[in-house]
């Protein structure tokens, strides 16, 4: 491991912090409709069969395993004179923003035909979200090497985040009824379309970030496997992957499933409303919290805490679902408590990368984003991908319910966000100490 220790970067204007954070109000805005809704649409509105659906998320997402890195290492060769992140956001506002809204219009014609437009259009915006997201994952620590400025961009990040989610999950059911005048094919097009507008400003809104760290002289044309087995032996960076992975597994899987519990569980579809929103509205809230309390306890410390105190309250949560005022108390501070250690995933994943300069004099933040943002999108699909092959596997079928479908419901509720968690513990556990760097 290399002993110098990094100069301080210059403080960053308020302007520039403001924007990063906003930038992922605008992916998360588009990004979370697709995670909330997109299974629902497609089983209920476009009519398509839920294990086709599970395959297609699944398929898609593991085909970005090979994609992410590819355009990780491509924004780390990028030399142009705005940056090395933000001409990536030049070239995919645009296109970003049109896939969002295709991905919510159905093709008239047969089932094969719809089907064959839902894996045009899923695959494409997740390419299209790699290209603008592992950028802007890579950007956090090219801005800043301060770990006050990283715990600050994180939490920002994480409140864009939050409000996103709430919007989105709050949010879009009223507009397709509205928008929509009763017609939900209709109400999906066009809340898809005015979302990815709002997502294509935003990223060009990054253009207003810094980039202020830069990489030490290396040659632009490293050998890929090289650097591909470097970021592997990165233990920082293979435990945020396995950390974020998990996280996005569980918060894949409840954006997924939360519909229909409301609907078929709990008998309270109102309940949708309250509680997708309710889990980014503590991820603002964790925002808040998490970097005073990561900065005294610790990143490995302070997620082992907050995962233990949370995994009771969600242990409990069946035993309260007759109780609508009992079951929300136990899921917010419960969800409260999961937001720090989403918060942590931000700032660790930068930590990750001044981590990976001590031990190789390299930086390549590009190449080791492109792994977290696989994680993330990897995670999203394996819980969205097990809730419908799940739905498939107990008989669902739009507007039926009975017991068997409403046991397997609780199953696909409760089951993903307890063993992550546990998950979750057992990789944080191996987080290491970091360096951080000089004034």
């Amino acid at each position: 491991m290399r002993d110098d220790l990094p100069l301080a970067s210059p403080p960053l204007p308020a302007s520039a912090k403001l924007a990063y954070g906003i930038g992922d109000f605008g992916f998360g805005l588009s990004w979370n409709m697709v995670g909330a809704f997109l299974l629902f649409f497609y089983t209920d509105v476009a009519l398509l069969p839920a294990a086709a659906v599970g395959t297609l998320l699944l398929v898609s997402r593991l085909a970005d395993a090979a994609i992410d890195p590819v355009i990780g290492i491509a924004v780390d060769r990028t030399r142009g004179r705005s940056g090395r992140a933000r001409p990536w956001f030049k070239w995919g506002a645009v296109p970003f923003g049109l896939l969002c809204a295709a991905t919510f219009w159905i093709p008239p014609g047969s089932e094969i035909i719809r089907l064959l437009w839902a894996v045009l259009t899923f695959g494409a915006l997740g390419i299209l979200f790699s290209v603008v997201n592992i950028p802007y994952g890579a950007l956090l620590p090219m801005m800043t090497n301060r770990s006050n400025e990283r715990l600050t961009l994180g939490s920002l990040r994480a409140a864009g985040t939050a409000i996103s989610v709430i919007v989105a999950t709050a949010a879009t059911m009223p507009l397709v009824g509205a928008l929509g005048g009763g017609d939900q094919a209709r109400g999906f097009l066009i809340v898809g379309t005015l979302f990815g507008l709002l997502t294509t400003l935003t990223t060009l809104n990054l253009l207003r970030c810094p980039e202020q760290v830069h990489a030490p002289d290396q040659p632009h044309r490293q050998a890929v496997l090289p650097q591909v087995r470097a970021m592997i032996a990165n233990r920082a960076w293979h435990t945020v992957f396995l950390f974020a992975l998990l996280n996005f597994v569980r918060f894949g899987a409840v954006l997924a499933v939360t519909p229909f519990f409301a609907i078929n569980v709990l008998g309270k579809p109102w309940m949708i409303s309250i509680l997708l929103p309710a889990v980014s509205g503590t991820l603002l809230i964790g925002s808040i919290i998490a970097p005073p309390y990561l900065k005294r306890m610790g990143m490995r410390r302070g997620n082992l805490i907050a995962l233990l105190a949370a995994l009771p309250l969600f242990a409990l949560l069946p035993l309260t679902e007759g109780s609508t005022a009992a079951f929300l108390t136990l899921y917010l501070i419960g969800s409260v408590l999961l937001s720090i250690t989403m918060t942590a995933i931000f700032a660790m994943a930068a930590e990750a990368i001044e981590y990976h300069e001590q031990l190789t004099g390299t930086r390549n933040e590009g190449l080791l984003s492109s792994g977290i943002s696989l994680s993330t999108k990897i995670g999203m699909a394996l819980g969205g991908a097990l809730i419908a092959f799940g739905l498939a596997s107990i008989g669902y079928v739009p507007g039926k319910g009975g017991a068997q479908v409403v046991s397997g419901l609780r199953w696909l509720y409760y089951a993903p966000i307890i063993l992550c968690m546990i998950a979750q513990m057992a990789v944080i556990a191996r987080y290491p100490a970091i360096r951080r760097a000089t004034r």
